[in-house]
Order: structure tokens, then sequence, then C-alpha cells
């Protein structure tokens, strides 16, 4: 493997810590790690142009970015704790929220109008379109069991059976949870 593309969370960066940690725990591999813009449309669009411009061997995408990701076909992915509802979390947002990690273009800020809402209620509804078989090869969930924002498992092995594999943690994996459950996980899926 000598490419990973990495989708960060809500209200996040390509800055975001673990991005660094997939580059310090995969050495030698290049991690590619953008700012990604809250619109659900701009976001995909963004995320496909940059798939097919750098063509990674995987995609990672954590939280929100696991659900972006999920939307990519014909594309090997792993999401992390991904989260197939994020409208009730922006439902709960209406307003302007501080970014949590440094954007290259120098946004401090982005805002949740209640029309951003349906939007991400209407991809919602149709994320799940144009799985087959082949996709669910491609596709695998990691799902902390100390989650504390996002409950999406069941979800995900509905859509992908036996694709999921839960480790103790929370939300936002540290580096040793990254090191010890997620890693051989993923370099054994990359080699498949």
């Amino acid at each position: 493997m000598d490419k990973i593309l990495f989708v960060h969370g809500l209200a996040s960066s390509g800055a975001y810590k673990l991005a660094d940690t997939l580059r310090i725990l995969l050495k030698g591999v290049t991690v590619v790690a953008p700012d990604i813009p809250i619109d659900p449309d701009d976001a995909l669009s963004l995320l496909r142009e940059i798939y097919a411009l750098e063509q990674p061997e995987l995609v990672v995408g954590l939280s929100w970015g696991g659900l972006l990701t999920q939307r990519l076909r014909g594309v090997r992915k792993v999401l992390i704790n991904p989260d197939f509802a994020i409208s009730r979390m922006l439902r709960e947002m209406v307003g302007e929220v501080k970014y949590l990690s440094p954007r290259k273009d120098g946004a401090l800020s982005f805002t949740v109008t209640p029309e951003l809402c349906r939007r991400y209620e209407k991809m919602e509804t149709l994320q799940f379109d144009g799985i087959d078989e082949a996709e669910q090869e491609r596709t695998l969930g990691f799902f902390a069991r100390g989650d504390e924002r996002v409950h999406c498992q069941p979800v995900f092995e509905a859509h992908y059976p036996g694709r999921s594999i839960s480790y103790p943690g929370g939300h936002l994996p540290t580096f040793p949870e990254m090191k010890k459950y997620v890693l051989p996980h993923l370099r054994t899926f990359c080699h498949e």
C-alpha cells in the first residue's frame, strides 16, 4: 500500500491527529488528508475528485467522514465509528460552529442551517444504494464499544454483514487503540 485518503470527522480538518497517527503507524505510506467542506454535495464531489486524482489504495473515514466515505462506490474503504445519521447531531448544532482543528483556508467556523440538515437527511435516505457483494467485500467497519456519540454498528451490519469489527475505546480512537486494534486488521484488509 502506497497511499491512503483520510476523511476527517465533523467540525475537523485534514490536520486532525488521526491523519498523523496513520502516517506514523504506516511508515512510508502517503496519507492524503484534505479539508472537507460541510455541504454534503460539495464534500462528495471533492472526495470523488481527490480519489480520481490521487488514486489511493484505501480510503479511511472517521465518524462524519465515515458517512461520506461509505457513499463512495468501487473503492476499498475503512469506516471508523461512522455516523450514518449525522442530521440528528446537526439539528442540535444549528447556528455557528467552531472548527476543532485548523483548516488550510483559515476558516474558524461554519454555519449549520435547517436546510443543511435537510440535505443530510436526503443523503441518509440514499446512502446504502448500490451496495452489492463486491462492495461489501471492499468495505470494513470499526466500532468502538465505548462510543459515547454514535451507535451505528447494527445499521452497518445490516448492509455489510460480517464486515464489522468491535474494539474497546471511545468515539475518537487513540494512538494505542489504532495501533493495537485497527492496524493489524487494516494491514490484512489491504492485502486481501
